[in-house]
């Protein structure tokens, strides 16, 4: 399918014009050298082949690309969300519904060139956007790619489809290039977070991540059409047991983001991974944990909230 063009402005085309998006990408390969791409901090020297937990070097490591329509409709639309799957992550969730490329190094490495390609040829089927899915170990690569698509023409928007579980300094860098933030905020609980995806300080980090997001790009704002033009998304994985205790989590976005955030409640958690062997992880949501999780959210003031 031709590219179909499209009425939303991708953020990016204006660092490219002014220089500052070549500086981006200079600033964010430095970090490759002592890696602090991600909150881990395992300041390895992933130039030189040292990994890391995320297990991924100093080229894009992809799982897969291509047209996704099982996105929510503002960013799938009509022909697609132009989706790149990342392989290798930051967090290591025991329920991870995408454990064989997140949990192992399982994907193609990709030249910045390759890359660029991949995001062209999104763009040149007609999609709507290209979403990078898992990118907050692979922000340097990303926007190196980036810029070589930009130079050659791309012009769709960028979503940021991630865990939440980014560092500050790299969420500063994607400044003025995403133009769609789409975190999963998992758990309000630190201890949840550190059982449950290894990390220790997972609402921490991922609260500041949502507070920077949404000031740079704001609510998300939808066009007549329906489809994202800009702004903040936020999903919420409803977990068995209320392990991701969803009342906190609705009760931060209405009172320290907006009462505007538009939050996808979603229904489809099942057992994978390591689930089957947790006591409570071991069975799928029942329609009555889903349905309360709504309501919380609501209760808290939210009204954006999508059912799907």
């Amino acid at each position: 399918m031709p590219y179909l063009g499209t009425k939303i402005h991708a953020s990016y085309r204006s660092l490219l014009r002014s220089g500052v998006l070549y500086e981006r990408v200079a600033q964010a390969k430095q970090v490759l050298a002592s890696c602090r791409v991600c909150p881990r901090h395992c300041d390895v020297n992933r130039q030189a082949g040292e990994l890391g937990t995320c297990l991924v070097g100093d080229k894009a490591l992809v799982a897969s690309g291509g047209p996704h329509f099982g996105e929510e409709f503002p960013i799938r639309g009509w022909y697609g969300s132009g989706t790149i799957f990342f392989a290798g992550c930051n967090l290591r969730c025991l329920y991870c519904q995408n454990a064989d490329i997140s949990h192992r190094p399982n994907g193609q490495e990709l030249t910045p060139e390759q890359l660029a390609d991949l995001m062209l040829d999104l763009q040149e089927q007609g999609c709507h956007n290209v979403n990078l899915v898992s990118p907050s170990h692979q922000v340097p690569q990303i926007l190196e790619g980036l810029l070589i698509a930009a130079q050659r023409g791309l012009r769709l928007p960028l979503v940021y489809n991630t865990s939440a579980y980014d560092d500050l300094d790299m969420l500063r860098l994607l400044d003025g290039v995403v133009d769609l933030y789409m975190p999963d905020l998992k758990y309000a609980d630190a201890v949840i977070g550190r059982r449950l995806s290894k990390v220790p300080d997972y609402p921490a980090v991922a609260q500041a991540a949502i507070k920077d997001m949404h000031r740079q790009v704001g609510d998300l704002v939808l066009d007549d059409e329906g489809l994202a033009v800009r702004g903040l998304l936020v999903r919420h994985l409803v977990l068995p047991g209320n392990l991701a205790d969803t009342a906190e989590v609705m009760k931060f976005l209405a009172e320290e983001i907006s009462r505007d955030t538009y939050v996808h409640v979603m229904d489809q958690y099942h057992p994978a991974a390591k689930a089957f062997a947790h006591p409570v992880l071991c069975r799928p949501v029942h329609v009555g944990e889903v349905e309360r999780a709504i309501r919380l959210a609501r209760e808290a003031g939210l009204w954006r909230v999508h059912e799907e």
